[in-house]
């Protein structure tokens, strides 16, 4: 299954980087739910991945997601990434700073017949507030 996972999680990032919603529907079943720290709800289904992307697209329009490091295990992966961008938006309130990011994010993935079925998603969003300066760096 590593080999298998790791295919599917590049596929996964091109998904992310791209928004490409045919691959959106290859990946992710229907009735996914994608679980992001900014609302309590879910959101659901390919077009759920979809949105969250544009959230960070609306700040950060050339963001893309690095795949760091896998960990597949059964039907759970773990996925760290980098995402990387220029803060040419306002993101969360916060105006374009121009400034670059690179902020780690921590995700883990349930998995059904070759299908996400599951995630939760824990970006370093405090890092990259930092990063954009809306949060003081601790001295």
């Amino acid at each position: 299954m590593s080999d298998l996972g790791n295919t599917f999680m590049r596929r996964f990032v091109q998904f992310i980087n791209t928004a490409d919603e045919k691959l959106g529907e290859e990946l992710i079943a229907p009735n996914a739910e994608f679980y992001v720290p900014y609302q309590s709800e879910p959101l659901v289904g390919p077009s759920g991945w979809l949105a969250a992307v544009e959230v960070m697209r609306g700040g950060f329009p050339d963001v893309q997601w690095t795949l760091e490091e896998l960990v597949v295990e059964g039907e759970k992966i773990a996925a760290r990434y980098t995402m990387r961008g220029t803060h040419e938006g306002t993101f969360f309130g916060v105006p374009a700073t121009g400034r670059q990011i690179a902020v780690q994010t921590m995700n883990f993935y349930d998995m059904a017949n070759g299908k996400i079925v599951g995630e939760r998603g824990q970006p370093d969003l405090l890092g990259l507030m930092q990063q954009i300066g809306a949060v003081p760096e601790p001295s």
